[in-house]
């Protein structure tokens, strides 16, 4: 699984397979710089759904700063923390 691309374009969303945390997808739409339709599948229900409408036309490179780095437990990174990395993946 080492080769995997985990961040892929699929419908005008963004497809990406996060690695150390509960949720197993996340996927979001970046459009003229701002985050758009941001959600999580599997994991905290209710703390990601929140996650989603509070990032909702939110400024992607702001966000990034916000959540990269923030941890779950001893995971060494958290749902919000893989959202950081995979907008940051996109943005120029």
């Amino acid at each position: 699984m080492d080769n995997v691309n985990p961040f892929w374009y699929i419908n005008s969303m963004y497809e990406f397979i996060p690695q150390g945390i509960c949720s197993t997808k996340i996927n979001f739409d970046i459009r003229d710089g701002k985050l758009y339709s941001v959600s999580f599948e599997d994991g905290c229900d209710g703390n990601l759904k929140a996650i989603g409408l509070l990032l909702e036309a939110a400024d992607a490179t702001e966000a990034v700063k916000k959540l990269k780095g923030s941890t779950c437990e001893d995971r060494g990174t958290s749902c919000a923390d893989q959202l950081a990395r995979a907008v940051e993946q996109y943005l120029p």
